[in-house]
């Protein structure tokens, strides 16, 4: 490990307390966090720490002008409770991308896989064992200068968080195609994790839960034509004759679990496109019976499926029998996740070695 990082265990553990066969998505937190900070341009103060509270000056100037980045990702654990990271150095790369476009500093990528590796196997006695169930860890990055004005912050915070979690979607997801609201447009910022984006989706997403849907479908901010994403996951539609997700055009996150799906099917032999895709496409696909299911893909979700998707007046019903492709996928990644298939694209790191304080 190239980066020293001073380690703080707690003295009070709170891993005794939890219920791992019941466990609220987001709300359970492990016992310690990495922290390191930017200061006179260079990260400083690597350290891990007993999760606690953080002193923030009313000022911050993340609260006011929204200098705020995260990453998603999971741990998991093999059949002998050794912990496993699944492609961190694409998250890495995402964090980094976020940060350039939100004009903070970067995060040099040995830093951020050493922290990782540090705190995962500090924490490995966190990971769930319950089917479905991982160790969910969120890098967060944020503005720390205290002052009003509008202007790039001179000094960061970078904290990563771990969680025990179980599944994000219990159930197959009902869609409602939004012809209002946008998320994202080409040159914003919807290709990045930036908490602006998220605070923008509450609203629509609240309206279409009171209107008995789990999400919304964004859809482009010109036309609401061409399909983008759904605030939680990336999208495929999988016709009788190919599998179609929206191009990544700047607007639409590039998720990492996308990533793997579409190396998977390629390698399967499937036709995978990525291109734009117009709502009138799907609902041609459906009328003529050529489109079998849908499905979203991401960290948290990883593979859900969607059993209603309206648009307009049509209702677009998605039934079990059909879902095939989404659910071996599913199955062939949590494999590979947890070292129960072998991992040829060389996408599992296992950390060997427990971190000492």
């Amino acid at each position: 490990m190239a980066n020293q990082i001073k380690i703080n265990k707690t003295k009070n553990s709170r891993l005794a307390t939890v219920d791992f066969k019941h466990i609220p998505f987001g709300r359970v937190f492990s016992d310690h966090m990495f922290e390191a900070d930017y200061l006179d341009g260079k990260w400083t103060n690597f350290n891990i720490r007993p999760v606690e509270p953080l002193a923030i000056h009313p000022a911050n100037l993340a609260l006011h002008y929204g200098q705020s980045i995260f990453e998603g990702m999971k741990a998991f654990a093999d059949k002998d409770g050794n912990p496993l990271l699944f492609r961190p150095e694409m998250h890495a790369h995402r964090m980094n991308a976020s940060a350039a476009r939100m004009s903070m500093p970067s995060i040099p990528e040995d830093l951020f896989l050493d922290a990782l590796e540090a705190l995962v196997s500090l924490e490995r006695d966190w990971i769930p064992n319950e089917p479905g169930s991982s160790l969910y860890v969120r890098p967060i990055m944020f503005a720390t200068d205290e002052y009003i004005g509008v202007a790039a912050s001179q000094t960061y915070k970078f904290l990563i968080l771990t969680l025990p979690v179980g599944p994000y979607y219990s159930q197959p997801v009902k869609l409602i195609v939004e012809d209002h609201f946008v998320r994202a447009v080409a040159g914003g910022t919807g290709e990045a994790k930036t908490a602006g984006n998220y605070a923008a989706s509450l609203l629509p997403a609240k309206l279409a839960r009171e209107k008995g849907y789990d999400q919304v479908m964004w859809m482009d901010a010109h036309e609401f034509k061409y399909i983008q994403e759904v605030g939680t996951m990336n999208l495929f539609f999988v016709f009788k004759d190919k599998i179609v997700t929206p191009a990544t055009d700047g607007a639409i996150l590039k998720g990492i679990t996308r990533d793997s799906f579409i190396h998977i099917l390629r390698d399967w032999g499937y036709q995978v496109e990525e291109r734009p895709i117009s709502i009138d496409e799907v609902a041609s696909g459906y009328r003529k019976g050529e489109l079998i299911e849908i499905f979203g893909s991401g960290t948290a979700a990883v593979a859900s499926q969607v059993c209603l998707l309206t648009y307009g007046d049509l209702d677009m019903t998605f039934d079990e029998s059909n879902w095939e492709m989404s659910k071996k996928l599913k199955s062939t990644l949590e494999h590979i996740r947890h070292g129960e298939e072998e991992d040829r694209f060389g996408w599992v790191v296992p950390i060997a070695h427990p971190v000492m304080a």
